[in-house]
């Protein structure tokens, strides 16, 4: 049986409330301070916050550090180190892909004083190195954060590492025709409502994006990481990614210009009084996290059981 997490002390709880209050602060702190002068006053404004992108990045790295080197260590927590870097391995070239091959259909980057000036591979000619950076520590944010919840805020809702839920299974590999319906359903109705509402005539090949790296992992993995997510670990992870996320571009990101969307390849949903903030940003923090909790867990429930790939995924024993 794992050993129970010992409840802390009133005094570290209180020390530990204000180590996430200063790793939130500072690096808010430090990204809003590259904003001089609001575009509403200048609009050249846009071109006057240096090296903006590279140091909002502080958003996620500085948090990743704290989990990792801190509150983890102090709070006793032990994670499966590979299932964490294989759970990465498997997501972050989903960002790659993104940045790769997309980039310049649905991106653009009009205020390169923003980032640090480095130029990575992509096609159509490069995008910022940030981008990429971006999507990583994006990635291990999100995960630091589920598994600190889950083994440690809301550990009375995990599931043991050596219970029956979590390493009794056939196989892994299950097809979920429910994510896939709802991905055709979703793609379809956005189809529609771009060529049928919002036009002029189009494909939302953004959305179409999300939807496929939200839901593939979902229509092959969701039966075996239902049992075993711990869901209110992820309400909590949902909603505070989504929060940031959405107060990084809609006070920074957008009226900046440290990135923005090409209209052609969007849905036709914005919020105006988020500087036109396209529906799709609202969606891709939720597509990351969603299918990072399943792709986690499932990866979990395999070293946990001690099958091998095979046989955990395919149900396949091995030759004797």
């Amino acid at each position: 049986m794992a050993e129970p997490i010992p409840s802390p002390s009133p005094r570290a709880s209180f020390q530990l409330v204000i180590g996430i209050l200063v790793m939130i602060a500072i690096p808010a702190a430090l990204t809003l301070h590259t904003a001089r002068i609001a575009p509403a006053v200048d609009q050249n404004a846009r071109d006057l916050t240096p090296y903006g992108y590279t140091i909002s990045l502080l958003l996620f790295i500085v948090p990743i550090l704290a989990i990792s080197i801190w509150f983890l260590p102090c709070e006793r927590v032990r994670i499966s180190r590979a299932s964490f870097w294989r759970t990465i391995a498997l997501l972050f070239p989903l960002g790659v892909i993104l940045d790769y091959f997309f980039a310049r259909f649905f991106f653009t980057f009009p205020n390169l004083n923003a980032t640090s000036g480095i130029r990575a591979p992509a096609m159509g000619g490069g995008v910022p190195v940030e981008e990429y950076l971006f999507y990583f520590t994006g990635f291990v944010a999100v995960l630091l954060i589920y598994i600190w919840l889950d083994e440690y805020w809301l550990a009375a809702y995990s599931i043991p590492i050596d219970a029956a839920r979590r390493t009794d299974f056939d196989r892994l590999l299950r097809f979920h025709p429910a994510s896939l319906i709802l991905g055709i359903v979703l793609i379809g109705g956005a189809i529609l409502f771009r060529n049928f509402v919002a036009g002029p005539p189009g494909i939302p090949g953004y959305f179409i994006f999300l939807v496929v790296g939200a839901l593939g992992p979902s229509a092959l993995l969701f039966p075996s990481a239902l049992p075993v997510i711990n869901w209110r670990a992820f309400g909590l992870t949902f909603f505070l990614i989504l929060l940031i996320s959405l107060l990084w571009e809609a006070t920074l990101a957008l009226p900046y210009g440290w990135w923005g969307f090409r209209d052609e390849q969007m849905i036709g949903i914005y919020v105006t009084a988020w500087s036109r903030l396209p529906i799709e940003e609202v969606c891709v923090w939720c597509a990351v996290t969603y299918a990072t909790a399943i792709v986690y867990e499932t990866v979990r429930r395999w070293h946990c059981s001690g099958k091998s790939a095979a046989h955990a995924f395919l149900g396949r024993r091995p030759s004797r």
